[in-house]
């Protein structure tokens, strides 16, 4: 342990001399959790819409009204000619054309049906396809106002009133930064982790005093939780100053004990600092360890469930995030945060987690063996 100790302060020393790292481990994160927490907003709003009001009648300005008064979107041109729309689209100065035909009222009335076109930009999938579903819903919630105000002119039919009222649990205002920030804090995490530390070991590569050290009665493995230690310390410092700023800043719910967050992320980083010690093992330039480790690390956080639900991914992907330590993180921590899962709920991932610590770490020391 003293050994240990000795070379916790060298490396804390020199950690704290190098100037260029300084601002990576306690600048660029707190940035990168302000900034992302902004950016990555799955809502859309102010959606450009050109109307072609055909019929101009009562019921059509009610759908031209609802649609507008919706928050989603804003009307760009209203025109009786269909191709000044189109042109609009062609443009990107229309995201969005509803076209209401003439007799819309009148066909609504006595053929108790009409039908409404709907053309979307969907250069931008994703865009187009929020934008589908926010005028689908609209226009559905239109089509069943309008049924009860007809039926409920005749006293006689007129259907009982149904009062609908729902709620979402766990995020009850659909407040998509209590989704994103415990995500990107799982990332800036990985990030110190994964990068740094292999990073720090191949730096004694370059300098040339990996020998020296090896010469030394340093035991391996003194050097090794020597070297990484420092960053599992620094790394669960800001998942702490992490979590401040998002009660601070976002006033981001925290509904479980976060003493399974940092049990959880505790195990986590040595699975993170196992593959920075892996990459290291395999690299001879710092340039080396971080292009290879980013390559890995950017298919995890891809496939992670940070931005896109892995059940929309296909079957194959779904599979691969068996293996992806950064999924379980981030579901971990958005279930203790947001829905206050406890012991049983973790249990499972905090054991596979367990696994991947003992796997990885284990294939890292005997290729540092073997290697260097």
């Amino acid at each position: 342990m003293r050994t240990i100790f000795f070379i916790l302060q060298k490396e804390f020393l020199q950690i704290f001399r190098n100037r260029a790292m300084l601002p990576i481990i306690f600048v660029v994160p707190v940035v990168q959790l302000l900034v992302l927490s902004f950016a990555a907003n799955y809502e859309i709003k102010n959606l450009s819409v050109d109307i072609v009001d055909q019929d101009n009648s009562s019921w059509s300005r009610q759908l031209r009204d609802k649609l507008l008064s919706s928050g989603y979107f804003s009307l760009n041109k209203q025109t009786f000619n269909p191709k000044e729309a189109y042109e609009d689209l062609e443009a990107n100065k229309a995201d969005l054309i509803l076209t209401i035909p003439r007799h819309f009222e009148r066909d609504l009335v006595r053929e108790d049906e009409v039908k409404v076109q709907m053309l979307v930009n969907a250069i931008n999938g994703s865009k187009a396809g929020l934008a589908n579903g926010y005028a689908v819903s609209i226009i559905s919630s239109f089509n069943r106002q309008i049924r009860l105000d007809w039926l409920a002119m005749d006293e006689d039919n007129a259907p009982e009133h149904i009062d609908v009222s729902s709620r979402y649990w766990y995020n009850p205002d659909m407040n998509y930064k209590f989704f994103m920030v415990p995500g990107i804090l799982v990332v800036l995490v990985t990030l110190i982790g994964a990068f740094l530390s292999g990073m720090n070991i191949v730096k004694e590569k370059e300098m040339g005093t990996i020998e020296q050290l090896n010469v030394t009665p340093i035991r391996k493995h003194h050097f090794i939780i020597g070297k990484l230690l420092p960053f599992w310390i620094i790394a669960l410092f800001e998942l702490s100053f992490g979590l401040i700023v998002g009660k601070l800043v976002f006033n981001i719910p925290i509904v479980g004990s976060i003493g399974y967050v940092f049990l959880f992320a505790a195990i986590y980083l040595v699975v993170m600092l196992g593959m920075g010690l892996l990459v290291s093992t395999f690299t001879e330039t710092q340039q080396q360890s971080m292009f290879i480790t980013w390559f890995f690390m950017i298919i995890f956080i891809l496939m992670s469930g940070l931005f896109t639900p892995v059940e929309s991914m296909p079957g194959w992907a779904q599979k691969l995030t068996l293996i992806n330590p950064i999924a379980y993180f981030i579901k971990v921590i958005r279930m203790v945060m947001l829905k206050g899962s406890g012991w049983a709920d973790i249990r499972y991932y905090l054991g596979m987690m367990l696994v991947f610590a003992v796997v990885i770490n284990s294939i890292a020391v005997w290729n540092y063996r073997k290697t260097v």
